[in-house]
């Protein structure tokens, strides 16, 4: 019996489309225990959580406008191509816009597990997110996600299509249909600020250029780097398969290109959902186990140029809400599952390869990856409004490599292994256009440590993840001069442990602890300018959950999220306590400094 508990507890649930209609679904946990008080009909739905820091308020005097785009119940929708509506910029609310909000709200009741989704338009994918697991009485949840940094595409003529992907399946058994209703929210710019230039403004000190207003301005132009037109069962997602899988795209960018930044989406599913508690090949094959979910407990997201190494991550470890025990996810979301990160790495430094007018190829990997991985991408390029040809080379350039050490000790089921990973990456490269030449310095230092045990013959699990990643980008004039400086340090730990023992009429007494938590510190300084923004985020969670077969029929569990943020003009703090389903405390304090809110004009 040891192997079954082992990788029952391995990958508890599956957050992804890669099942058919017809298909067991292996090592998944649903929720089919009745709500207490019972389930009955004219019960109000639940509304879940996700405690994150408010949107940006919008300017007093911005005029405002919400459209809706797209409402969709998404039923047996596995293979079927994505939900499509037409889009085009309001009239009412035209651009320039100071805010714009994407609002997705969704409801399902019955029984299912949870499932990705993602929302793109015209090909660029804006959010990527996952469902929440229903009850009888059904759950609501609502995502409110800052998407101004895409101004580029919504304000677009029209013309333009946004898709919705989330495969479900619907059958006797899963019966839980989404329904989704998406709209765009647009807060236009008050009439003071409206005269405001776009561009850059000359400096009178040839030593000390300033970086133009539109350097920290949405980008001018998005390129999606993303799976063909949407169509069919893959939409927009290129679907990673192993570590020799690399997916591209080849794209011209304008030669007036002055600045450019790839942002990443990315989410693991099926056997490498649970990738840092994967045991390494070697433990499966000496216990002679059957399991596809190996290849050990390090992940690495690589983006390349032509083949030329330029930027990687660790993933955050975002848990779906039916991932380790999934009464820990109701009704406070875990960290990250209703709008995962971005990882944005800047490719400034590599113009020089990108803006020959010729086609580039813009590539994405995974580290050890094992199926399956869906990535994409949004190239934010940032256009010389005075130029039509910028001029640019490439500094000093070394491939990085990545360091590995393993060890791994095995006793039949029992057994330990820990990785060590570190790289670090130096680039630089300069660009000349209308508003100066420009030198950026890119320096980025990766460590992660994993730990993965097996004790008790494989009933017991500890599992540790420890992350850690620095990125500093310096830009400078001419002169050597430091003009603008951006340094962001980013720790996420994450540790479990599972124990599990024999309950009757065949049923199995999970007992789980966890701790997650997700720590950003970012400072930012140019002329005139600086800002330091402090996120910290943690959950606590610990309980226990009675298992039959992939069902959990019954339990009892406490989870625990404080979430504090910090910058210049305010400190925020959310502290919530849940108790099996119930929300026992939900405080919010908040304070802003004498300055907050005055324009400096």
């Amino acid at each position: 019996m040891a192997p079954l508990y082992l990788f029952l507890l391995l990958s508890p649930l599956l957050a992804a489309p890669a099942i058919g209609a017809d298909e067991e679904v292996p090592n998944r946990y649903a929720v089919r225990r009745a709500p207490p008080g019972g389930a009955g009909v004219n019960a109000a739905a639940q509304e879940y959580l996700d405690p994150t820091f408010p949107l940006p308020r919008p300017p007093a005097a911005a005029p405002h406008c919400t459209v809706p785009v797209l409402s969709y119940s998404f039923g047996d929708t596995y293979g079927a191509a994505p939900a499509k509506a037409s889009y085009a910029p309001p009239a009412g609310c035209p651009a320039p816009w100071s805010l714009v909000v994407l609002t997705f709200s969704a409801y399902c009741a019955g029984d299912q597990y949870d499932r990705v989704a993602a929302v793109w338009l015209d090909g660029a994918e804006l959010l990527r997110t996952t469902t929440a697991e229903p009850t009888p009485d059904g759950v609501g949840w609502t995502v409110r996600k800052d998407v101004t940094r895409y101004s580029a595409l919504l304000r677009s003529p029209p013309g333009g299509v946004l898709s919705v992907m989330l495969e479900n399946v619907v059958n006797d058994k899963y019966t839980g249909v989404y329904s989704v209703n998406v709209s765009l929210e647009f807060h236009g710019t008050p009439p003071f600020l409206s005269s405001s230039p776009a561009g850059g403004v000359a400096s009178n000190d040839p030593e000390a250029p300033p970086l133009p207003d539109s350097y920290f301005q949405p980008a001018d132009l998005i390129i999606p780097i993303s799976d063909g037109k949407g169509n069919g069962k893959n939409g927009f997602w290129f679907r990673i398969q192993n570590a020799s899988d690399s997916h591209s795209k080849l794209v011209t960018i304008p030669s007036s290109t002055y600045r450019a930044v790839l942002e990443v989406f990315v989410s693991p599913h099926s056997n490498d959902e649970f990738w840092y508690s994967n045991p390494p090949d070697i433990y499966i094959k000496e216990n002679n186990l059957t399991t596809p979910r190996g290849n050990a407990a390090y992940r690495e997201v690589v983006v390349s140029v032509d083949h030329r190494f330029v930027g990687s991550f660790v993933p955050f470890p975002v848990i779906y809400t039916g991932g380790i025990n999934p009464l820990f996810w109701q009704p406070v979301t875990a960290l990250g599952a209703f709008d995962l990160p971005t990882y944005d790495i800047e490719l400034t430094p590599f113009l020089a390869l990108l803006v020959d007018s010729n086609a580039h190829d813009i590539g994405l990997s995974v580290v050890d990856g094992i199926a399956e991985w869906l990535v994409d991408a949004n190239l934010h390029l940032w256009l010389d409004p005075s130029s039509s040809d910028v001029h640019a080379a490439l500094g000093p350039y070394q491939t990085p490599r990545l360091k590995l050490s393993r060890h791994y000790s095995t006793r039949l089921l029992d057994g330990k292994f820990k990785i060590k990973a570190k790289r670090k990456s130096s680039f630089s490269g300069w660009v000349k256009s209308s508003f100066g030449n420009f030198t950026t310095e890119v320096e980025t230092e990766l460590k992660a440590t994993s730990y993965v045990e097996f004790a008790n013959e494989g009933r017991n699990k500890t599992v540790s993840l420890e992350v850690k990643q620095e990125t500093k980008t310096l830009i400078r004039a001419d002169t050597r001069r430091v003009i603008g400086k951006v340094e962001k340090e980013a720790k996420y730990p994450l540790s479990f442990f599972t124990e599990t023992e024999d309950g009757e009429n065949g049923t199995s007494i999970v007992t789980v602890s966890l701790s997650h938590g997700l720590n950003v510190e970012t400072e930012f300084e140019t002329k005139g300018f600086e800002n330091k923004e402090k996120l910290d985020d943690q959950q606590t969670a610990m309980g226990w959950m009675v298992v039959v077969d992939h069902d959990v029929v019954n339990g009892s569990v406490t989870t625990t999220q404080t979430y504090r943020f910090s910058d210049e003009e305010r400190e925020y703090e959310r502290m919530i306590d849940v108790m099996d389903g119930a929300v026992l405390s939900d405080n919010v304090t908040e304070s802003f400094s004498a300055m907050a809110g005055i324009a400096v004009v």
